[in-house]
């Protein structure tokens, strides 16, 4: 009697024990199951795109921005002009006025050199240095017309230029110097007393 009592309660233990062991291999692996999932998470995703998505709209935005305030400024540059035969007149022109030609590099395309003639024309400090002394000229480089041959004159073409920059010659067209113009910038515009340096000057370094 007390043996077979022995025997059913080893059965207990052994059924009892290996019930909890299985019990706790199930909640095991559905906690790991679980945490896969949360790895795994299409949520997980939606915040790395999460933190791209505001990036890129605020690259869309700023281009827009450009875009628009482009429209809005004057375009001085000219593709089809013959930009050779209108120097020649410049320089004619500068040797009875006895004035300085400053020729501002670049095109409608660039968002720069139209900022930069705008704030001339619109600075009245700045445009009475400008027509006091200088002749002015916008010398176009698009991919419709590049002016190579006159841009040969003044500097190697074959280096990478930015613009805009300023190309200044003397009276009788000879070159003074060549400004590039990031030293005139501040922010998203440029530098009333830098720009004013350089037109009274002639260069910033």
């Amino acid at each position: 009697m007390v043996l077979f009592l022995q025997k059913d309660m080893c059965y207990f233990f052994y059924f009892y024990i290996m019930k909890r062991l299985i019990i706790f291999a199930f909640l095991g692996l559905s906690t790991f199951a679980f945490s896969q999932d949360v790895k795994n998470s299409p949520d997980k995703g939606k915040q790395k795109t999460a933190l791209i998505v505001p990036a890129e709209q605020a690259k869309l935005e700023a281009q827009k921005k450009a875009a628009e305030e482009k429209a809005k400024l004057p375009k001085p540059y000219d593709p089809k002009a013959d930009a050779q035969a209108d120097i020649n007149r410049l320089v004619a022109q500068a040797k009875k006025e006895g004035k300085n030609i400053m020729i501002q590099a670049g095109g409608n395309w660039c968002i720069w050199c139209l900022r930069f003639n705008n704030f001339v024309q619109t600075t009245p400090e700045l445009k009475e240095i400008v027509d006091k002394n200088y002749l002015y000229y916008h010398l176009n480089y698009s991919p419709d017309n590049k002016n190579e041959k006159v841009f040969a004159q003044y500097i190697n073409i074959k280096e990478q230029q930015f613009y805009p920059f300023f190309i200044i010659l003397d009276k009788d067209g000879k070159k003074i110097h060549v400004q590039q113009s990031e030293v005139l910038e501040s922010g998203k515009g440029y530098s009333k007393e830098k720009v004013k340096e350089f037109l009274e000057k002639g260069k910033v370094l």
